[in-house]
């Protein structure tokens, strides 16, 4: 077995075990899971196949059914822009940060985006392209003003990209530029995160809040996202490290693989499955993942 190792710029930790799953409830007959491997300086492992790998529900082996490992993937991202009155001084930053980052990662004629931004509500300010300047535009369209309604917008975006069909054939991703401080949104965070988990997306997100040390009350809600979805938060020190923020995001998205697996036994009891993907023989390899779901009760 080839294993090639790529720098990714922070240390990759995987999502915590510990964590009270989130009710997800799916009428599943088949799992798809997209993930990423790293050894434990934060490299990207790349040069992995299907044999590599091995999969458990609820301490059970799984029989991998498909298997993508290419960078080539197409991609589904939904960028989610806060632009409520809490990061009016930093927004300009942020539309420019958020708008290179879109010229740097959409290949055209393969991957497409949208843009929603949100406040006291929130709108799809660019429907799914891959129109560079459209996006753009769209971007720096935006104005700062009113209160955070950053469930509401995850759920909005979580309905979109279950639009963007098979799954498989796709990585869905939500990147989120907010300091997570949500005071308007007619939704929980829970129901935020069963959208998204439902429609199997990753979430990143890019705290706003500047203090680089991720500790305020909307890095964590932020942190809660991202570890329960197999993506991760950044938390700049300074509002110029955006845009270094927003390339790790982009090189992570390039270098996951995705399986897709039917449950044996398939059943329908309503209960918690834990799903655990581990790289054979290599234990020092960190796999991060979301880490199951709720089956259908009935």
């Amino acid at each position: 077995m080839a294993l090639a190792l790529l720098a990714a710029g922070q240390q990759v930790t995987p999502t915590p075990q510990g964590d009270a799953p989130t009710r997800i409830s799916v009428d599943v007959t088949a799992v798809s899971m997209a993930y990423s491997v790293t050894d434990k300086k934060g490299r990207f492992v790349t040069g992995l196949g299907k044999d590599d790998f091995e999969v458990l529900e609820n301490g059970r082996p799984q029989v991998i059914q498909q298997f993508v490992a290419e960078p080539s993937l197409p991609l589904r991202v939904a960028v989610l822009i806060d632009t409520s009155n809490s990061i009016r001084d930093r927004f300009k930053f942020e539309q420019q940060a958020s708008t290179g980052f879109l010229s740097e990662m959409l290949r055209s004629n393969a991957d497409k985006a949208m843009v929603i931004g949100f406040d006291s509500s929130s709108a799809v300010t660019a429907s799914f392209t891959d129109d560079i300047d459209k996006l753009g535009n769209a971007i720096r369209a935006m104005r700062a003003g009113g209160g955070t309604a950053l469930y509401d917008a995850i759920r909005l975006a979580a309905e979109k990209l279950s639009g963007e069909k098979p799954s498989f054939q796709y990585r869905r991703v939500i990147v989120v530029l907010s300091d997570g401080d949500d005071n308007q949104s007619s939704s929980t965070r829970a129901q935020a995160l069963e959208d998204a988990q439902v429609a199997d997306c990753f979430i990143w997100a890019i705290s706003t809040n500047n203090t680089g040390a991720g500790d305020t009350d909307g890095d964590k809600v932020l942190r809660y996202f991202t570890s329960n979805t197999g993506g991760k938060a950044y938390f700049p020190f300074k509002i110029e490290d955006l845009e270094q923020s927003f390339d790790v995001i982009a090189e992570e998205v390039r270098h996951q693989y995705a399986i897709l697996y039917r449950p044996e036994p398939l059943v329908t009891d309503g209960l918690f499955h834990r799903v655990e993907i581990r790289v054979k023989g290599h234990k020092e390899l960190i796999v991060r993942a979301r880490s199951g779901y709720f089956a259908r009760k009935g």
